[in-house]
Parts: structure tokens; sequence; C-alpha cells
């Protein structure tokens, strides 16, 4: 909704408008991605069941494993997630809402979403030049994340040219 500014020292200039929007999120830095994907309620009594889900996004995740698990000061985790303190204290402060009400209405608890970056090793693509990153601890990206082709490298070797697709080399017959 536009909203109307006037000068009040004169009158008789013509009203301005402007589109008042939000600031963009900026992209929040995680650097281990959660080993499960959420938590589901178990031992409900009979007369008991509530469903639903509470979703827990990845930095408000990474919020809380850096400063209950890590035990870092909300300053030093803000400075990992590359966010403001204040930033972080109200992402920490929404995560903990969640997870109470979570355990409270006995809802599940889903870890996804959220406008965030792996702290991972980055790759690009040489057959799409698709930049994607592989946020998994279980080693290396083997394919490309967008068009599937083996025809990849690493970001941070950019001196080794040869890529990851070995469907070139031939092996000798025994």
């Amino acid at each position: 909704m536009p909203i109307c500014v006037v000068n009040k020292c004169s009158l008789h200039l013509s009203v301005k408008q402007f589109n008042m929007s939000p600031r963009p999120k900026l992209i929040r830095k995680i650097n281990h991605h959660p080993v499960v994907s959420g938590f589901k309620p178990y031992g409900f009594l009979p007369d008991k069941k509530v469903s639903g889900s509470v979703f827990l996004h990845y930095e408000e995740y990474e919020s809380i494993r850096l400063c209950d698990y890590e035990k870092l000061s909300q300053q030093e985790a803000s400075v990992y997630m590359n966010v403001s303190r204040p930033t972080l204290s109200r992402i920490y402060t929404s995560a903990r809402n969640k997870i109470a009400q979570a355990f409270v209405e006995g809802k599940r608890l889903i870890i996804e979403g959220g406008k965030v970056v792996f702290n991972n090793d980055w790759y690009t693509c040489k057959s799409c030049n698709c930049y994607f990153n592989y946020p998994f601890d279980d080693g290396v990206a083997r394919e490309c994340a967008l068009c599937g082709s083996r025809n990849i490298q690493n970001c941070d070797d950019p001196e080794n040219d040869s890529s990851m697709d070995n469907s070139n080399t031939e092996t000798p017959l025994r």
C-alpha cells in the first residue's frame, strides 16, 4: 500500500508516493546440515490424538545448535551465521518458541526451509554453467544439482581443470 508524504513547509508541492516494502532477507550461513529432518512425538494417550506440524527453519536450527549445543554467546553465533546480534536473537527466540509449541501441543517438528546457504564445498557444472554446493557431510558431489551431469568441478580448486566425469576415460580390458 503506498504511503503519501507531504512537505509541511510548502503545501503547494505535489504529494509524493513511496512504496514501502520490507528490506530483503539476507542469506544466513549454516555450517552443519541437521542429521535428522525432524522429530515425531510418540506415546499419545488413547483419548488425546493431536495432529499437525511445526516447521523449524534451518537458520533457527543453527541458532539452537550454536547457542545451546556449542555453548557460544549470541555475539559469537551471529558472526558464524553472518547476521547481526539482534537478528540472531530474533531467530533464536523464534526457534525456542516453535520447539516449545511442538513439545507442549504434541506436534511433529520438521526442520526445513529458510533463506540459507550451507558452508560447504561449491561446485560448477561445465555442462549448464550452474554453481551449487553439496550440503552433506558424506563426501563430495558426484553430479550437478540442476542438470544431473557428472561434468563438474570443485570451485575451491580452480587450477585443477580436470572434471569429475570419468565416462570419457578408457579402461584397458583384461
